[in-house]
């Protein structure tokens, strides 16, 4: 425990938080005791604040729309996978038998999933300013790389991305209606994700109401 503490930059007052956010389902199943599975839940939530806010106040020039796309880009399995390695956190999780014969301490997945419990544990031990304290240690380089390339890929790459953290999805646009004259059309879209409708958009061309469907999609994932 006094590694990871040491690597992360927080001392914990419960030590079993920081236990709990590192054990895995496969490990409670094993042993009866709790995952990290309501940790990860509330960490992500937290993240999402948390970074939210931060490219509220940093980056007053961004446009509401840019930072969905620099935040959606920035909190995801990638980075969060990228935090886990840099804390060795691989060395710490709790599997069960079967994970660690198939080598789950190395699936991104998974120490993605632990390090927003830990942001989680963080928070329930030492509130809020310590929990931003260690993501916005972690994340600020990531954002502000994000934030330069933020308009270099549309609302649809980042869309797909974020859907496709996890493996592979089928993801579809279709145009459900045209308004309008030749010389003045108005098109409505709809993405949907496995068949799920995710968002609705219009635009004046039929990529601008994907684009539009897209960006909303990103708005209320969550």
């Amino acid at each position: 425990m006094d590694k990871i503490e040491e690597s992360i930059g927080y001392v914990f007052k419960d030590k079993n938080l920081l236990k709990k956010a590192l054990t895995h389902t496969s490990y409670a199943y094993e042993n009866k005791v709790d995952s990290n599975e309501k940790l990860e839940f509330l960490g992500d939530s937290i993240l999402e604040f948390i970074s939210s806010k931060y490219l509220f106040k940093t980056y007053p020039k961004l446009q509401e729309g840019e930072m969905t796309k620099v935040r959606a880009a920035v909190v995801c399995e990638k980075s969060l996978y990228k935090i886990a390695t840099l804390h060795n956190f691989s060395d710490f999780l709790y599997l069960g038998k079967s994970e660690k014969k198939t080598g789950g301490e190395k699936r991104p997945a998974i120490l993605a999933d632990s390090v927003e419990a830990v942001i989680a544990a963080i928070f329930l031990d030492g509130g809020i300013e310590k929990a931003e304290k260690f993501i916005i240690d972690n994340l600020k380089d990531e954002i502000e790389q994000a934030t330069k390339h933020v308009g270099d890929r549309d609302y649809k790459t980042v869309l797909q991305e974020k859907l496709q953290e996890h493996g592979e999805v089928k993801i579809e646009y279709k145009i459900t209606q045209e308004k309008g004259p030749d010389h003045d059309k108005y098109f409505e879209a709809q993405v949907s994700c496995n068949g799920k409708l995710l968002a609705s958009g219009e635009g004046k061309s039929k990529k601008e109401a994907h684009m539009e469907a897209a960006k909303k999609a990103l708005e209320d994932l969550k």
